[in-house]
């Protein structure tokens, strides 16, 4: 949707008001923001990582998982006289051996390390967030002024379709869902570095087979129950971990759940455990709803909450302060009628305070973004950030840039929009790569336990 210039004139000067009262409300305390808090957010189209300071709701840097310009050759280059490559293109040049179609991340117990996935190059990577950096990557022999400092590490191989990490609650192991096939691979994380760095060892110390097309692991607070969801059959399949005193696991079937009732399509993205470890919550997209689950046991139903037509439900996170108790989701639909006249996805708002069985929808707000996915809260429950898949309209403050929103959830029933960032541009020597298709979002401060679940 087009808008006016005054319009456009209007929500510029309004992004910059809304940015100046984020900065305020981080001034409230350090129980808000403190320095060297990052949003890592996965690019799936440019293969690279926005990292975001929300000190100042400004991209901090960006970390390249591209292999372009690593070599002065033009079978290296990202741009080759003057033209920009299309993303077919880019990951199918000659000598590329960068990563494919990034998507899913996620972080290490003590939030100095993220794992984020390659989807189409089969690995994971490992992320130093505080030097915002893949671990293993190495000077590069042919360095200078047309060419980059480092060269990319190849990560881990893993499998078929590597769609969501998720790291053990001691930290030791790494989970690796391979949608492309029936098992999760598992990952050591020490060797995992070796690997990363180029030692001729095999991080994978072995695989689980699981439900046909896994999506994502999660474990219950404890890291003795792993619950696993599909995007390719209705089924729930809940694993003992059996951890021993050595840290390892050692997986067995618990139970298979029938969850047709909720998700006759069988596609289940994502799932999430609560901050008190008592349910676990799952997205169920082209159903259109959500369901929640208790830990124990065979993982009884507790809630199915439907959504309306075409929601598409991606992420959902947990907010829990003095303001109230909330469940948000993120929709993959896109409305129009949003935020200036210009059309956004929402996210809507469940009250977990209500008994389970009774819990709804309450209230739902313009994501103020295209296509919202990722969603992740700061340690306080005060901020939440929002990835977003789409860029924005022309017309438009943003227009042209795929964008992170932020809000100030102290009242988790009532968000106030904060900011809306755009992720801009990494320079590459020989060409500007725009980050672009944000999937996965994550909320570091590096060096503590985790917040929640």
């Amino acid at each position: 949707m087009r808008i006016s210039r005054r319009q456009a004139l209007a929500g510029a000067a309004g992004a910059v008001a809304t940015a100046a009262l984020g900065r305020a409300a981080h001034g409230a305390g350090p129980a808000d923001v403190e320095p060297g808090d990052r949003v890592l957010i996965c690019n799936e189209d440019s293969n690279t990582l926005s990292m975001i300071d929300p000190m100042t709701n400004t991209v901090a840097g960006t970390v390249n998982l591209t292999s372009f310009d690593e070599d002065p050759r033009p079978p290296f280059r990202f741009a080759t006289g003057g033209v920009i490559p299309t993303h077919a293109g880019m990951v199918t040049k000659p000598l590329y051996h960068g990563a494919i179609n990034i998507h899913g991340g996620a972080p290490s117990p003590d939030q100095t390390l993220a794992a984020v996935t390659g989807r189409g190059t089969s690995n994971v990577y490992l992320i130093d967030v505080r030097a915002m950096a893949a671990v293993g990557d190495r000077p590069n022999p042919k360095a200078g002024e047309t060419t980059r400092a480092t060269s990319l590490t190849s990560g881990v191989l893993v499998g078929r379709e590597p769609h969501e990490p998720t790291w053990s609650r001691n930290g030791k192991e790494l989970w690796v869902a391979l949608r492309g096939e029936g098992r999760i691979a598992v990952v050591d994380v020490e060797a995992a570095r070796r690997e990363s760095a180029g030692d001729p060892v095999r991080a994978v110390a072995g695989y689980v087979p699981t439900v046909h097309g896994p999506a994502q692991v999660w474990f219950s607070k404890d890291g003795g129950t792993a619950f696993v969801i599909s995007q390719k059959v209705p089924t729930l399949e809940v694993l003992d971990t059996n951890v021993g005193t050595d840290g390892r696991s050692r997986p067995s079937r618990r139970a298979l759940v029938d969850i047709a009732a909720q998700d006759p399509y069988g596609f289940t993205p994502f799932q999430k455990v609560t901050p008190d470890g008592a349910e676990m919550w799952f997205s169920h997209k082209i159903a259109d709803g959500l369901s929640a689950r208790a830990i124990r046991g065979d993982a009884p139903l507790l809630d199915h909450v439907r959504l309306g037509e075409k929601a598409r439900p991606n992420h959902v996170e947990f907010v829990e302060n003095a303001g109230g108790r909330v469940v948000y989701a993120s929709l993959g639909r896109i409305d129009d009628g949003g935020p200036g006249g210009v059309a956004s996805s929402r996210i809507v708002i469940v009250d977990r305070s209500a008994p389970a069985g009774r819990r709804k929808v309450v209230g739902s707000f313009f994501s103020h973004g295209r296509e919202a996915h990722g969603l992740w809260t700061n340690p306080a429950n005060t901020l939440l950030y929002v990835a977003h898949e789409q860029d924005e309209l022309p017309g438009t403050p943003n227009a042209g840039q795929t964008v992170c929103s932020a809000f100030d959830v102290r009242d988790p029933l009532a968000p106030r929009f904060v900011a809306q960032i755009p992720l801009g541009y990494l320079d590459l020597p020989s060409g500007r790569l725009r980050n672009k298709k944000s999937i996965n979002l994550v909320y570091f401060r590096p060096g503590t336990p985790m917040h929640s679940g």
